[in-house]
């Protein structure tokens, strides 16, 4: 049985291709990336768009202050004047 060898000429230059490493994908999902893989992409995008309008700070129709935030379905709450009233579910505008 014969061995076949592969013999490097080492006088000539060998060229290297440097791949790339894959670029890092944005998470759309913000605040819904702690689901990880799960429920799909349109679901968890849908769901950090409600869930950043519900954290958001909104203008106190009283006060004029941006001091409300949300405390539960449909109630908010200025931190500045003390008053609570209703509104919408996830956004009070």
């Amino acid at each position: 049985a014969w061995l076949a060898f592969q013999v490097w000429d080492l006088t000539t230059p060998v060229q290297i291709r440097v791949v790339p490493l894959k670029k890092m994908v944005k998470n759309k999902a913000r605040s819904a990336g702690r689901f990880g893989t799960r429920y799909g992409s349109r679901l968890k995008e849908k769901f950090s768009e409600v869930e950043s309008k519900q954290k958001k700070k909104y203008k106190c129709p009283l006060c004029l202050k941006t001091n409300v935030r949300r405390v539960s379905y449909g109630i908010w709450h200025c931190t500045k004047c003390d008053t609570k009233f209703a509104g919408k579910a996830y956004s009070l505008s």
